[in-house]
């Protein structure tokens, strides 16, 4: 049975995150102890407020997904043999910032403290890419809803002399847009009078994936560079191609990497061609690590015959298992 693993982004989080994780998995407590207290706290008791402050929110949903996938594999090898030999990590991805814990639990990053430092200062520089003097926000994020052309179409259209681009690929049906205030406002307005979208105006911090963000590209780059990237383990599906990450890879590949995560923070994620790649590599079972089960919902839009389960506590890590040896069951039974 093939298995893809998707990593939850920014978004995901709220109060309460991994606590589950850490009270009954040893593994998951270790990823906790060495995040530190500060981000245990944010994650277990911080405020919504808090929490989807940009800075805050992406170490917090990276540590918790790196919980949730150690805690994964604890489980794992506590199964027979005979079940684990069925079970075959054909593929990772991750949504934005989850692409991060992806390259971690693809070896790419070879230690979770890096990846957290990583991670970290990504956060602040993204927050502070999206602020002017004054820390004022400068820009946001909408959700669409309705084909990608007409949204596109509207796009062109609300744009004039701002930063207005779609960003994230999230299904056939939905695309998030990011610009500034203005831009934003002006694409509310014309997909009214287009009379095809839905906008939903998101709670975020700035517009992530936008020109917006251009700032923190050569500091993030930096910092990559010199943080020895190796080629992954196990295939990952990039954001920014929707297919194999080191795909035409040349020259050294811990810069390949580093120079494509740089511009991750500029470009649009490719969600649904991500899992469309996926699921034509012959990846049918997609198990979602990490707060929320958001990208369950998208696999099932992309590919409704696809199988989606997702791990965010401890409850959830034992229904996925469970649900794996069933799935595995009746797989020996059909041969």
């Amino acid at each position: 049975m093939k298995i893809g693993l998707l990593f939850a982004g920014q978004g995901a989080q709220y109060s309460g995150m991994g606590k589950s994780l850490y009270d009954n998995s040893n593994e998951a407590r270790r990823i906790f102890e060495l995040a530190g207290d500060e981000i245990k706290e944010w994650c277990f008791e911080a405020t919504k407020e808090i929490l989807r402050q940009t800075n805050i929110t992406q170490p917090c949903v990276y540590t918790v997904s790196i919980a949730a996938y150690e805690a994964f594999l604890e489980e794992l090898s506590g199964l027979e043999v005979e079940l684990l030999d069925r079970l075959e990590m054909q593929g990772m991805a991750g949504f934005s910032l989850g692409e991060y814990a992806a390259l971690t639990a693809g070896g790419a990053i070879t230690d979770f403290e890096e990846g957290l430092n990583i991670v970290k200062n990504r956060g602040a520089w993204m927050n502070d890419a999206g602020r002017n003097a004054d820390g004022e926000n400068l820009g946001g994020m909408i959700a669409a809803f309705g084909e990608r052309a007409h949204i596109l179409n509207c796009v062109e259209a609300s744009r004039e002399a701002g930063i207005l681009e779609g960003v994230n690929f999230n299904s056939p049906v939905q695309t998030v847009v990011a610009g500034d205030k203005e831009a934003l406002e002006r694409f509310k307005i014309k997909s009214k009078e287009m009379g095809q979208i839905k906008a939903v105006p998101l709670s975020v911090g700035s517009a992530f994936h936008s020109p917006m963000m251009e700032p923190a590209v050569p500091k993030l780059k930096e910092l990559l560079l010199s943080s020895a990237l190796k080629r992954p383990t196990t295939k990952i599906f990039s954001n920014v191609t929707g297919r194999d990450i080191m795909e035409r890879c040349q020259g050294s590949e811990g810069e390949w990497l580093a120079d494509i995560m740089a511009k991750q923070v500029t470009s649009p994620v490719y969600w649904q061609e991500t899992i469309e790649n996926m699921h034509g590599e012959g990846i049918h079972t997609f198990i979602e690590i990490g707060p929320g089960n958001t990208l369950c919902g998208l696999v099932k839009k992309i590919c409704p015959g696809a199988v989606a389960m997702h791990i965010e506590d401890y409850e959830t890590l034992s229904d996925t298992i469970a649900k794996l040896k069933e799935m595995i069951a009746a797989e020996q039974e059909d041969q």
